[in-house]
């Protein structure tokens, strides 16, 4: 039957796993918590676990099931994110997807000269700096883990550079319990208060478990610490299959799964109703080289199939794209970041991170983001799909212009034209001709020209003084607290 007056979006679709293949990972997953257990560092951890009826044998915790059903029962499935200024800014659930960049990378490559280098306070801010003016970079991580200040407070200096860079949300990592707290306590003066701060969260915290199958004591406390605040939290395992898990990927799903589900399982006894993600990294190891890639399309395989999982029982899930093992801004880093943003944006992956990544993970660099920037919005182009309607089908315009006419001056043309058809900011579309007049630009050319643009136009939204002050504070203080200096 034919439907007139219906307007219908036509979008891909894309769909690793069979129910039925879901259902034996998800049936795994489970079992790996009840008949195998994780190695649990944390006592009050394992004391509130064996008091909700889990079995623990030293410092080794097997979880029933009905544990686990029970805590899935009261997570929610899916939460709003802000923005720093206070308005909604993603709603994470669902397929979903909101791309943000890399993070904890010990080098950088210099967003002005491109050379590699230790990662210092100041390339985090140019680097927030920077993915606040880019469009298709929903949400910011500090970009890299500084080593020009004491390593036990890095993450006061990281977020402080990061937040007063960008009004985008936040993910953070914290390298300890108080590091998260004195983070909080920052966020807080942001937000003016701390139930402003609940009300619209504007930070999420990614903890990560080791693995295979072990919470140490100072994740465990960070898992307590944000759940105590009702803050959301993505659950951050990072599976080596062939190393630290299977080297197939069914269980390597299976036991991401099971290692996120345990903390999203600590996080619910503690504070039930807490915002929580069921999300898994999934780094190949490269087996000729036993370094990890970000590169290999297994990546994003895994990630596609413990989404679904994951989506199954409804929490929000995590992703990683746009990041490529090559050291420059070349055929292999735009191949990399294409294929994992666009399987991933396929995929219905929440939270997908580590745009930037360069080297493998050990450097973050501006030039990927803002490449990976361009190729977001073409993929998002895509998934987008395109509306069938009377409008869209244009049988008017078609009847009007006839054959031989052309649309260039048609007001359906110009009404419709810049929605339609995707442009980028640093591919070329020239003439061989005019590109040779505009000097034989290659991409990073561009890219490099625009990162100078946006560092010397792009102001974001400066904070308070008062708030300033307080944030400089926090950070002096804590840094002082944490070195115990």
């Amino acid at each position: 039957m034919i439907q007139t007056n219906l307007t219908v979006k036509a979008t891909p679709q894309f769909k690793m796993l069979t129910d039925d293949q879901v259902e034996r990972i998800k049936r795994t997953s489970f079992e790996i918590l009840e008949k195998i257990g994780l190695k649990v560092l944390h006592q009050g951890v394992r004391e509130m676990l064996k008091s909700s009826g889990a079995i623990v044998q030293g410092d080794l915790v097997k979880v029933p099931e009905y544990i686990a059903q029970g805590c899935l029962d009261t997570a929610p499935k899916g939460w709003a994110i802000y923005d720093r200024l206070g308005n909604r800014a993603m709603d994470v659930s669902g397929r979903n997807s909101y791309y943000g960049t890399s993070t904890a990378s010990p080098n950088t490559k210099d967003a002005l000269t491109g050379e590699y280098h230790e990662t210092r306070v100041q390339d985090l801010a140019r680097a927030a700096k920077i993915a606040d003016h880019l469009e298709n970079i929903d949400w910011v991580m500090p970009m890299g883990s500084a080593q020009d200040v004491p390593a036990i407070a890095a993450e006061l200096h990281e977020f402080h550079a990061t937040v007063t860079n960008t009004t985008k949300p936040v993910v953070f990592l914290a390298y300890s319990p108080r590091g998260t707290e004195l983070i909080y306590d920052m966020a807080a003066q942001v937000a003016g208060g701390e139930d402003n701060l609940k009300e619209k969260p504007f930070l999420i915290l990614y903890p990560e478990p080791i693995s295979p199958l072990v919470m140490p004591e100072e994740s465990a406390e960070r898992i307590l610490v944000a759940a105590d605040r009702c803050m959301p939290q993505m659950m951050g395992p990072a599976i080596q299959p062939g190393a630290t898990g299977p080297v197939t990927m069914a269980g390597a799903v299976a036991q991401g799964t099971a290692e996120s589900l345990f903390c999203v399982i600590v996080a619910q006894l503690r504070r039930p109703g807490c915002p929580v993600g069921l999300g898994c990294n999934f780094g190949i190891l490269d087996m000729g080289q036993a370094l990890m890639s970000v590169g290999a399309p297994e990546m994003s395989i895994a990630l596609a199939a413990q989404a679904e999982v994951a989506q199954s029982i409804g929490l929000p899930t995590w992703g990683l794209a746009g990041a490529t093992d090559s050291k420059c801004l070349d055929a292999q880093a735009g191949a990399e970041a294409a294929y994992h943003i666009m399987a991933q944006g396929l995929s219905g992956l929440n939270l997908i991170h580590d745009v930037g990544y360069m080297d493998m993970s050990m450097a973050c660099g501006v030039e990927q983001l803002v490449m990976s920037n361009d190729i977001i919005g073409m993929a998002r182009r895509f998934t987008s799909g395109f509306e069938v309607s009377d409008e869209h089908l244009a049988l008017d315009v078609i009847r009007q212009v006839g054959p031989g006419g052309h649309f260039l001056q048609q007001s359906h043309t110009m009404k419709h034209f810049r929605d339609q058809l995707w442009r980028s900011k640093v591919f070329t579309r020239q003439p061989y001709e005019k590109w040779v007049e505009t000097g034989s630009k290659t991409v990073e050319d561009r890219v490099r020209e625009q990162i100078h643009q946006i560092l010397e136009t792009h102001k974001p939204p400066a904070l308070p003084d008062n708030v300033m002050n307080e944030l400089d504070r926090i950070k002096a203080d804590g840094e002082k607290e944490l070195t115990k200096s």
